[in-house]
């Protein structure tokens, strides 16, 4: 049974939404539409003539990619140029291609932490290399009648109110009394209309994260028993959850340099890679950045890492790191191909959780746009 195409992107957003992404960049649907119903999703790294032959043969409707198509604004498509051939195919057969790029980095479980994770990277203690995104976080404060209290509390609290870092169901909850008078067209919980009416309530107070507000307000209001909610959502300095780019965390074993590179070669699937320093030198902490990774070497050195396990480094970086002490290990941009799996088990999962009936489709298409001789 299809699913409509903006419910799949909700979907997608759950996991790596779009205010995570770092600012100017592309991503969102970039072509065609997702007001139509969907049955078939295909996952790729990039969007390339072979992607979307294979997106042709299996008739998916949507293509959920890393890499953006468009990088900045067209005056034109000329349909004789690889670009215009790629937006004409994709329009005539009606796929829609969505991108999440740098949110799907900074997300949990995204991009970098599957690419940490494949390295070794133990999940204790890991941080990010660069902040880039702190979920601002309110105080709701909400007034409940007595009898009602338990029931409210809890549905806030499954709602995921009340969070304070290793600490749940957090909340003060004070005793008083509230007033109202209900006016006409009013139809009161309790009271009578056109009487000034006294009420023995609570008054409930606790954290919630912005980027779960919405969910625990609409919550708490269906779960309150007044026709007419009483509440304060109030902006609050305390720091929420960090969210940024690349990770940094130690080894579960140490290792070598050389030992760390040969066993990235079989976890990233390439055949070679690129070193920067001593084969010998001792490894404990690593860092790990997915796509271009040469100006945050300095972030790696400051992180504690003893290496910087990223793409495209260049020839001055790659000097500039040996002279301050800093090894780096770049296995090239492609190993970002670990989204395709990590989003398409993903996804397979929250549809089979929504009793969603679609197919996603990891692509097989290999977009690796060097040859290794």
């Amino acid at each position: 049974m299809a699913v409509h195409g903006q419910t799949i992107i909700q979907y997608m957003e759950q996991f790596a939404p779009k205010y995570y992404a770092v600012e100017h960049d592309t991503i969102g649907l970039q072509l065609g539409t997702l007001d139509k119903k969907i049955d078939t999703v295909l996952i790729t790294l990039d969007v390339t003539l072979a992607v979307v032959e294979e997106a042709i043969s299996i008739e998916a409707q949507l293509i959920i990619a890393h890499h953006a198509i468009i990088f900045r604004p067209i005056a034109k498509i000329d349909t004789s140029t690889p670009a215009g051939k790629l937006y004409e195919l994709l329009i005539k057969n009606d796929i829609a291609v969505y991108i999440s790029h740098t949110n799907l980095d900074v997300a949990i479980g995204g991009v970098n932490d599957l690419l940490a994770d494949a390295a070794g990277m133990i999940s204790e203690g890991r941080k990010n290399l660069e902040t880039t995104y702190v979920d601002p976080m309110y105080k709701l404060v909400v007034f409940i009648p007595e009898k009602s209290v338990e029931s409210v509390q809890q549905a806030i609290w499954r709602a995921g109110g009340g969070h304070i870092g290793n600490y749940s169901h957090c909340s003060y909850q004070s005793a008083g009394v509230g007033t109202f008078m209900a006016e006409e067209n009013s139809n009161p919980f309790v009271g009578k209309k056109h009487e000034i009416h006294h009420e023995q309530e609570v008054r409930f107070e606790c954290i919630v994260q912005g980027s779960n507000q919405r969910k625990v307000i609409q919550t708490m209001i269906k779960a309150h028993p007044y026709e007419e909610v009483a509440y304060d959502l109030i902006p609050i300095h305390n720091q929420g959850t960090n969210y940024g780019l690349g990770r940094s965390g130690a080894l579960a074993e140490p290792t070598t340099l050389g030992q760390l590179a040969e066993k990235l070669k079989k976890v990233y699937d390439v055949p070679s890679l690129r070193v920067v320093g001593d084969l010998n030198t001792p490894i404990k902490k690593i860092a790990v950045l997915g796509g271009m990774g040469a100006k945050y070497v300095k972030s790696a050195k400051f992180s504690g890492a003893d290496v910087l396990i990223t793409g495209d480094i260049d020839f001055h970086t790659a000097h500039d790191a040996l002279a301050d002490g800093m090894t780096i290990i770049d296995p090239g941009h492609h190993i970002e191909k670990v989204m395709i799996q990590g989003v398409t088990i993903w996804l397979t999962n929250k549809c089979g959780k929504e009793k969603v009936d679609v197919k996603i489709i990891a692509s097989s298409v290999h977009t690796e746009p060097f040859t290794f001789v």
